[in-house]
């Protein structure tokens, strides 16, 4: 009996022991259940978030000791971490509103500007040949179009603002992209802003004389560039302010105003072209006639850089190519439409000029009287005013079309961190990049008040030339070192055609250096006045 009933007592005790252990377990899990229940995840900021019946002493236990919570969840330390924003507000960017006719009057507004209203006259000089002269103006258009094309392939595998400044910033490096950048900003987009500027005033003098008039009025003696502040000057401030001020504005009515203006210079430019040719009292024998005095094979060369110079802008649709519509397909469609309604329309043009009046007498018209002197000769003098009107229409448009495509290509560079940073702000209501489009504006009020824009434009202007060829040869370095990359259009006639334009570029630059070579060199040494800033800008990012 004795031993039974220690038996029966050994095994109650050892129930009550597991009744006991169970009861504990229950009791721990309701307990864990409701912390469980009390501490709630922010999804927001990714951070657990304990809840007031929890202590605060457990919570930061758990925190530094890395331990799981009864959910199982491991809470980080994040005592040291910085404060994180629960809600991020996304930096406003430019937005893709262009399409490829936008684009293409984009191309067709920034070539035909004041350059094909001198130039013939500085061919006419160098090449006294009519059939040689139109033969430079075809040459110039397939070098022009093979770059398009060139151009079109690079924009549509880096769809970004920049144009050139990124294509040298992908093939060789970010120096070369500065240096393109910073030469577009000193005279290649501002200096041909501050000269169309001025070449409108002259254009409005022909009906308001005051807004040609040179006379000082002001002089500010600065120590290295006086200003002079003059009537004309003052029209042109005022043109440039306005257009930077409807393109600060945003892509609407930047498009509208730029695409109505395009519009009316083609507009007129075709009504000029087919009036002239079928109404005009010219003479088809100026346009035939071989008879000339011999000139060097050099002067051809040399004629094609002023040539070079009127068809530039046609890779405007590439600075533009972070605001343009599905730019693997239209980016190219723009480019090469725009470029080659510009060489129908170039050609056409110094067709009807040697049909109004002799080789002879074309290489003799006064400056920015070529236009005028031609639809005089054709219909007399009340011609000449409607021709000056359409004058101004088509300078206004070249302007608007610079002014739109310039600050991408600054506001690209301070994105990268080597310009001013607050250039590379978007306006938060306009969504374009304000304080570049300024900038730019800025720059080109100081060029225009000042005596050296002609001679920074001359010094300056192979540049354009210069890094155009080492903007096409970038095809070549990012064809090779990217041969499986995603390429929504190829440039036609690859590797000839790019490399023409290339070959072209280079005998241009090395006839330009043997036969100017203090021009050349003073346009080297501004180039090379980037380097310092460069490397501040460098040194500063690398901070």
């Amino acid at each position: 009996m004795a031993g039974r009933q220690r038996r029966r007592n050994g095994r109650n005790g050892r129930q009550g022991h597991w009744r006991r252990r169970a009861g504990a377990r229950r009791q721990f899990r309701t307990r864990g259940a409701a912390r469980q229940r009390r501490l709630h995840h922010c999804r927001g900021a990714g951070r657990a978030v304990w809840s007031r019946g929890l202590s605060r002493h457990r919570g930061e236990t758990l925190r530094q000791a890395g331990r799981p919570d009864h959910a199982g969840r491991r809470i980080q330390d994040r005592s040291k971490a910085p404060v994180e924003r629960v809600h991020k507000v996304t930096p406003p960017s430019l937005e893709r509103r262009l399409g490829p006719l936008d684009a293409a009057a984009i191309i067709l507004s920034n070539v035909i500007g004041g350059g094909i209203f001198y130039v013939p006259v500085i061919v006419a000089a160098l090449v006294p040949v009519a059939a040689g002269m139109l033969g430079v103006w075809v040459l110039g258009g397939v070098l022009a179009f093979a770059g398009a094309m060139a151009y079109a392939e690079l924009a549509a595998l880096r769809p970004r603002s920049g144009g050139e400044y990124v294509y040298l910033r992908e093939a060789f490096g970010p120096l070369a992209a500065f240096l393109t950048g910073w030469t577009s900003f000193v005279a290649g987009f501002s200096g041909a802003i501050a000269a169309s500027a001025l070449f409108l005033a002259d254009a409005i003098g022909r009906f308001v004389p005051a807004a040609a008039d040179r006379t000082p009025i002001l002089q500010l003696p600065l120590p290295f560039v006086p200003l002079v502040v003059t009537r004309q000057t003052l029209v042109a401030l005022a043109a440039i302010a306005l257009l930077s001020f409807i393109h600060m504005r945003g892509l609407g009515p930047g498009r509208l105003v730029h695409n109505v203006l395009a519009g009316l210079k083609v507009s007129g430019i075709l009504i000029f072209l087919a009036l002239g040719l079928a109404l005009g009292s010219g003479s088809w024998g100026n346009v035939t006639s071989s008879h000339a005095v011999a000139a060097p094979a050099t002067d051809w060369l040399l004629a094609l850089i002023p040539v070079m110079f009127s068809y530039s802008g046609w890779n405007a649709a590439a600075y533009v190519a972070e605001e343009i519509r599905d730019p693997g397909r239209n980016v190219p469609i723009a480019l090469g439409l725009g470029t080659a309604a510009v060489v129908a329309i170039y050609v056409a043009l110094n067709v009807l000029y040697l049909y109004a009046m002799p080789l002879a007498d074309l290489a003799v018209v006064a400056d920015g009287r070529l236009t005028d002197t031609v639809a005089e000769r054709l219909f007399g003098f009340v011609a000449g005013n409607v021709i000056a009107i359409f004058t101004i229409v088509s300078v206004a448009a070249s302007i608007s079309a610079m002014v739109l495509a310039g600050p991408r290509v600054y506001f690209a560079m301070a994105r990268d961190g080597a310009f001013l940073p607050s250039v590379a702000q978007v306006h938060p209501k306009y969504r374009t990049p304000a304080r570049a489009i300024w900038a730019q504006a800025a720059w080109s009020a100081v060029l225009v008040l000042s005596s050296t824009l002609s001679g920074l434009v001359n010094y300056t202007g192979f540049a354009i030339v210069l890094f155009s060829g080492i903007a096409v040869a970038a095809l070549f370095v990012l064809r090779r070192r990217e041969p499986d990359a995603a390429r929504p259009f190829r440039a036609w006639g690859y590797p000839f055609a790019p490399g023409l334009f290339v070959a072209a570029s280079a005998a241009m630059i090395l006839h330009r250096l043997w036969t100017e070579p203090s021009q050349t060199l003073y346009g080297l040494i501004i180039m090379g006045a980037g380097v310092p800033l460069y490397l501040a800008f460098a040194r500063k990012v690398n901070r």
